[in-house]
């Protein structure tokens, strides 16, 4: 295992890294900005340099979004994969992001089946937002009533799985009747976008993922003892019913809120906890916490800067690139490594 010295030199490194991607995530885009001009609107006051206005209201609210995004999911997966000791576990096994998934479904689909009740116009990202915070909550609620009566952590998997599935087969039914451009609305939010919080929606993501982070930190004890196993922990004198809800709502805070305000990103929270594991050589998650983050904003903000088709008009779905980008770098990891760490 490596020394304390070498998790400190790699946690500079990352935030070396981390730093460069955001700066270079500001400066390309479909208007290309030099470093200096970055550096320039960041610190000084409002101007009227066309540079300032895209930085200030586009590209660093998108930015620190991204940072959000990635980072929140990565620690979402890694909590979802030692609670289950499950590789193959992620953010949205529990069913939380599907439940956003119908709440937006519901408002952009829903209204189809009520003929002229509401109109196009009822929704913008506002309503689209609350209607899927308020899908997510839903389900988390129901996971959290079903954690306290299952005491058998793979059973609570299952049955999250099964409302991931009724709550997909509405969704179906939905789409099935709704209105073409109903439908296309509804696919674009499940591309998802990291490029249309405004600053207040910005504090409420960055507010559910501090809060989070701090459960996630609290519970790093049990989760340490959750990798040898339930008897383990108990054997350690830990409450494995609140240990459980502690994890199950840092979850629910991360994936939830990051869901509805930026659609459901895929792969990130499955795979980064993977390659920080990889690159660590550790599962202590005093370790892997930070190193979550750190590894899932990086990777987040070179897929969205990739997305951006520097220099082009063109913005691609950002679910698109995180899977065709971040596979790959996945499989090689493990091919190099032929040894998965968990």
């Amino acid at each position: 295992m490596p020394k304390q010295s070498t998790y400190s030199f790699h946690f500079i490194a990352l935030l070396v890294v981390l730093l460069l991607c955001f700066i270079i995530n500001i400066c390309l885009g479909s208007v290309n900005i030099s470093f200096f001009k970055t550096f320039k609107a960041l610190f000084e006051t409002a101007t009227e340099d066309a540079s300032y206005y895209i930085i200030w209201e586009y590209r660093l609210p998108k930015a620190m979004t991204t940072i959000m995004v990635g980072g929140g999911l990565s620690l979402s997966g890694l909590l979802m994969q030692t609670l289950f000791r499950n590789p193959l576990a992620g953010p949205y096994v529990l069913g939380i992001s599907s439940g956003a998934s119908l709440g937006a479904a519901l408002l952009i689909m829903g209204t189809s089946l009520f003929s002229g009740a509401f109109t196009l116009s009822t929704f913008n990202d506002i309503t689209l937002a609350i209607a899927s915070s308020l899908g997510s909550f839903l389900v988390l609620s129901l996971v959290l009533v079903v954690a306290a009566k299952v005491k058998d952590t793979m059973a609570l998997l299952i049955i999250g799985l099964m409302f991931g599935s009724i709550t997909a087969a509405i969704v179906s039914v939905l789409s099935y009747f709704s209105k073409a451009e109903k439908l296309q609305q509804y696919i674009f939010w499940s591309f998802g976008s990291l490029g249309n919080l405004s600053w207040v929606q910005l504090l409420i993501v960055a507010i559910c993922t501090i809060v989070g982070v701090f459960l996630s930190i609290i519970s790093i004890k049990p989760l340490n003892a959750f990798l040898l196993g339930e008897n383990y922990a108990k054997s350690l004198g830990i409450g494995l019913q609140k240990s459980r809800y502690l994890i199950i709502v840092a979850t629910g805070l991360l994936a939830g809120s990051i869901t509805a305000f930026a659609g459901p990103i895929a792969f990130i929270g499955l795979a980064v906890p993977h390659i920080t594991k990889q690159l660590f050589h550790t599962t202590d998650h005093k370790v892997q916490i930070p190193a979550v983050l750190c590894c899932g904003a990086i990777l987040m903000l070179i897929c969205d800067t990739i997305a951006q088709l520097p220099g082009s008009v063109s913005v691609l779905p950002i679910n698109a690139i995180t899977s065709i980008f971040g596979a790959p770098v996945v499989i090689w990891l493990l091919l190099r490594k032929r040894k998965m760490i968990f």
